[in-house]
């Protein structure tokens, strides 16, 4: 690939034209919005003038709604070689390009799996994609040029390829990326008029729960319009969850004792239903799920403390496999966790303890 066209160039079009210029691909870019095209191209993501001829390859990084019309204008008017899109669904708007008599041997559906909270160009970044899944969704219609283009697109990417058939694409999606936008929102919408007592008591794990709560409205509300059934399918099982859980916390409050056990085993329930399910979720670079152990040590929020534990850590020969910090409250310290394999735990301890590190038992 020596050409492409990103049409569209909000926080994944823009990641991914970065990504290619800095690889020796000439990005054109183009946007509903000029101003947002030229802040693109001032951060590196390529050119906002208008390619001479045909390129290689158009990747459509608009939203689902958008993706037929945009995707037909730009093949109406001989923009490229292969066309693809990256929107967070597929079966919708493979089926409104079919409609519309759109040449399908030359599109393939992608979806990369990444994103962020926050939106827009100033928001991209090169190293985006990198390690994450890239979905794609070839027609039987798709030419296998355009095939090996989206290939080389995720490669350039630095992304990890991975073929789904477009429905089972938004089945997927609605269980582990649009449900979970969802209850992010409804448990951060409780915040919204509580007390401010109880705010202020929010510890780390309502911050893990809700960061995805900041996200754009506007650009769910486009996601989840193109996607509601599955959405709505995950929805009924998590709500029928709701109400057995509801039913079982106020068995607990029961004065009879064999109603508080059946509540109990109820919470129980959905809590190893949990265990079972948080198991499954993929482990480090994507491999199988490994056991860690957490060291967690108090820190200062002073400039060089990060590096200085970091520094120790590495000393100690002891591979940091992922990090959480978590601030106090009114207080300029905080935890760092540092997570480990279970057998570095007892060397890294013993390091630390000997810098003068305060370790939390």
């Amino acid at each position: 690939m020596r050409t492409a066209l990103v049409i569209g160039t909000g926080l994944i079009g823009t990641s991914a034209a970065i990504a290619l210029s800095g690889r020796g691909v000439q990005v054109y870019l183009t946007d509903e919005d000029p101003g947002r095209a030229r802040t693109a191209a001032a951060l590196g993501a390529g050119t906002d003038e208008a390619p001479d001829g045909p390129v290689d390859l158009a990747i459509v990084a608009v939203p689902p709604a958008l993706v037929a019309r945009t995707l037909a204008g730009a093949q109406a008017r001989g923009l490229a070689r292969g066309y693809l899109d990256v929107a967070s669904v597929k079966g919708g708007p493979r089926r409104e390009l079919e409609a519309a008599g759109c040449d399908l041997t030359a599109y393939i559906g992608t979806h990369p799996m990444s994103g962020s909270e926050r939106s827009g160009p100033l928001a991209a970044t090169a190293d985006l994609f990198e390690g994450r899944p890239w979905v794609l969704s070839p027609t039987p219609e798709t030419d296998t040029e355009v095939l090996n283009l989206a290939l080389e697109l995720v490669a350039l990417c630095r992304a990890v390829p991975v073929v789904m058939d477009a429905d089972a694409h938004d089945r997927a999606v609605a269980l582990v990326s649009h449900t979970p936008q969802l209850l992010s929102s409804m448990v951060a919408a409780r915040l919204a008029g509580a007390e401010e007592a109880a705010v202020r008591l929010c510890g780390q794990g309502i911050r893990d729960v809700t960061r995805i709560a900041a996200s754009d409205p506007a650009m769910w509300i486009d996601i989840l319009s193109a996607n509601p059934g599955p959405v709505a399918d995950v929805l009924s099982e998590v709500a029928a969850d709701l109400a057995e859980t509801v039913e079982a916390l106020r068995a607990l409050q029961a004065a009879d004792e064999a109603k508080r056990t059946a509540g109990a085993a109820g919470i129980e329930d959905v809590l190893r239903r949990g265990n079972a399910g948080r198991e499954r979720v993929p482990g480090k670079h994507g491999a199988a799920p490994a056991t860690y152990e957490v060291v967690t040590v108090l820190i200062s929020d002073q400039p060089g403390e990060l590096a200085r534990i970091f520094a120790d850590a590495g000393a100690a020969g002891v591979n940091i496999e992922d990090v959480r910090i978590e601030h106090a409250t009114g207080q300029q310290a905080g935890r760092i966790g540092l997570t480990v394999v279970p057998q570095a735990a007892p060397a890294l301890t013993a390091a630390l303890r000997e810098k003068g590190w305060a370790l939390r038992q």
